[in-house]
């Protein structure tokens, strides 16, 4: 499989790699210091159910955000062997579910201990439809592309369809994630251009500017 595909995808990071990063890193202090300095902190054991719910944000940012784009990079932009590549995307991959279930987990925990029904918002049904999809999407690719029983040729003809799913997945990602933010707000009642709302409207503008740098870096690595 190596020899039909690696010199069509091996490709040098891109210098808008540097951007995501930059934007990854800023979308996650955001992130910090909103969930910290003015919801109170982040606990899962907590007896206060806001703190059990702020490790949902948390979690899932850092994990199905953050270390999914970090996945999409390591495979499509940096220079490294195939081997190497391909174990790096998948540890990437596995890393974020596990974190995308433990935020999950603190979702539907929050809900239980606020006596709230689940899965009633658009935000909930797309999220709950993107990570089965992201784990069937691993899945597959562990099956094809991990282990060594599918033919060189399947793969290679696979191979553009996983890349293709795999980015529509994270699209998305980025739209749950923004949603999130929106219905989070709106339940708050946040003062028009109180810190915290302002603080908000600029993680959303980060974990965008993150999104589309993460797009455009795989784009250009695969292309340049």
């Amino acid at each position: 499989m190596d020899t039909i595909v690696t010199h069509r995808y091996y490709r040098p990071a891109s210098r808008i790699t540097i951007f995501a990063y930059i934007f990854g890193i800023i979308a996650a202090i955001l992130m910090l210091v909103w969930l910290l300095h003015y919801r109170e902190g982040v606990d899962l054991d907590s007896y206060d159910p806001n703190k059990i719910f702020n490790v949902h944000p948390l979690l899932m940012f850092l994990g199905l955000v953050f270390l999914s784009g970090q996945a999409l990079m390591a495979y499509m932009t940096v220079r490294a062997e195939k081997k190497v590549q391909k174990i790096a995307h998948f540890l990437l991959h596995l890393c974020a579910i596990i974190l995308g279930i433990v935020g999950l987990h603190a979702a539907f925990k929050y809900h239980d201990r606020r006596g709230l029904r689940n899965l009633y918002s658009f935000h909930s049904w797309i999220g709950i439809g993107t990570f089965c999809l992201y784990i069937l999407q691993w899945v597959i690719g562990l099956c094809m592309y991990m282990l060594p029983y599918t033919r060189r040729e399947t793969r290679a003809v696979n191979l553009p369809w996983h890349i293709s799913g795999g980015r529509a997945i994270f699209y998305m990602i980025i739209v749950t994630a923004l949603t999130g933010l929106m219905q989070k707000s709106t339940f708050l009642q946040l003062p028009l251009f109180s810190g915290e709302s302002i603080l908000i409207n600029f993680l959303a503008i980060f974990i965008l500017l993150f999104g589309v740098t993460v797009d455009f870096s795989v784009s250009l690595g695969r292309y340049a």
